[in-house]
């Protein structure tokens, strides 16, 4: 599926701002000293001003909630705040478009609430799909064409024709070495570039540092400051140089998320993660390479299996593809809860190649998520690495 715009991916980062106005810069890194119960999440209208419908919730959420709004119209900061993008921006006033933002946001949460026990069943995305006047007819194209239809966020249970879920991790265990080579795997770095969606294909350094059972991070040396996502197993943080709150750590469902990437990283670790899971129906994934306007320049369609874990405490959800063929795992998307409906971050990696200890492992890998897309190409991966404990123990800086 072609963007609408290439605005929908900078939106959420334009955005962080979008309800209204950071009060003060963030600390710079403390060590780890305090146990995450001990750590408060900064509140939206603790960090911003102007705040009138999107209080109570975290900083993190906050920022996932403008991405969704941005990828649900298609819009970025610049569409509905003063000066947004020059050198004094006023995200505090009340344009038309903000005020229309915030009736938008109260009667879709009363639709919920009248019609569906406050379950998010209706979203901003399920009417704009990108565009900020919905249509409400449908074209004779789009009858007569072939359906788009994008997968629901819980899947349906296949009941029959599949694998069990065992049976699909064991197969990906043993296509990148086996269990008794990854049980022999304490840490692992790795170094390349990383290209960021909307940069004119400009390559920036980047290095990925991972240490067992579940400490992950990447880092990307920007000319305006490293971008960073960081997770020591109980807390994550990520670092956005380029944006209004220049680091924030994750909270609830997305600080799962970031808990489940560390446990990726390590894939022995992955089954223990959800308490339930399940297998639903193959489909074909398409992964061809594609040009700036959408055009195929190399096809690539792959057979997966599909495997979704369910049952967090936190409400977080990730489903899982695996190649049929060779039991690789080529795609992770994950969701996070926000005030708007789900917040979707997917992972996907690709050029497999053996690396010292008889494992195979990805040199291609890009994440995505409503605020930005960074696609990285790693030129070497070294497991067992030794790898500085200190880097993972950033976390519990928070905005002020």
């Amino acid at each position: 599926m072609q963007l609408p715009s290439k605005r929908l991916m900078f939106a959420g980062a334009c955005a962080v701002g979008a309800a209204l106005v950071t009060t003060a810069t963030t600390s710079p890194f403390a060590a780890l000293a305090q146990t995450s119960a001990a750590l408060k999440p900064q509140m939206s209208e603790q960090a911003f001003k102007n705040i009138q419908v999107l209080k109570g919730i975290p900083v993190d959420e906050f920022m996932g909630t403008m991405g969704l709004f941005s990828a649900a119209l298609s819009v970025c900061c610049g569409d509905c705040h003063v000066g947004a993008g020059g050198d004094n921006p006023d995200w505090a006033a009340d344009t038309p478009r903000k005020q229309m933002a915030r009736k938008m946001v109260l009667m879709v949460q009363a639709i919920n609430k009248t019609n569906f026990g406050g379950r998010q069943n209706i979203t901003c995305w399920t009417c704009h799909r990108g565009v900020s006047n919905p249509a409400v007819t449908p074209s004779i194209d789009s009858i007569y064409s072939e359906p788009n239809v994008p997968p629901p966020d819980i899947l349906r249970t296949a009941t029959s024709g599949v694998p069990t879920a065992n049976q699909i991790f064991d197969k990906y265990i043993e296509a990148i070495g086996g269990a008794a080579n990854l049980a022999k795997v304490t840490s692992w770095s790795a170094k390349g570039e990383a290209v960021m969606f909307g940069t004119d294909n400009k390559a920036d350094k980047a290095e990925v540092y991972a240490k067992a059972p579940d400490e992950y991070a990447t880092i990307i040396r920007q000319k305006d400051g490293d971008m960073e996502r960081v997770t020591n197993g109980r807390q994550a943080l990520v670092v956005l140089p380029l944006t209004v709150v220049k680091q924030y750590p994750l909270d609830d469902s997305a600080l799962e998320g970031g808990k489940l990437d560390g446990k990726v990283a390590f894939p022995i670790n992955i089954k223990s993660f959800f308490p339930t899971w399940h297998v639903s129906f193959p489909i074909t994934l398409d992964l061809s390479q594609k040009d700036s306007d959408g055009k195929v320049i190399k096809e690539d369609r792959r057979d997966v299996y599909v495997v979704q874990g369910t049952g967090n405490p936190q409400g977080m959800v990730a489903t899982f593809y695996f190649d049929k063929s060779t039991g690789l795992l080529l795609r992770m998307i994950r969701y996070a809860n926000s005030a708007v409906g789900r917040v979707p971050t997917q992972i996907d990696w690709s050029d497999f190649r053996p690396v010292a200890g008889g494992l195979t492992m990805p040199f291609k890998f890009t994440y995505g998520w409503v605020s930005g897309r960074e696609d990285y190409t790693l030129t070497e991966i070294t497991p067992n690495a030794p790898v500085d404990a200190s880097l993972f123990d950033k976390p519990i800086s928070q905005v002020k």
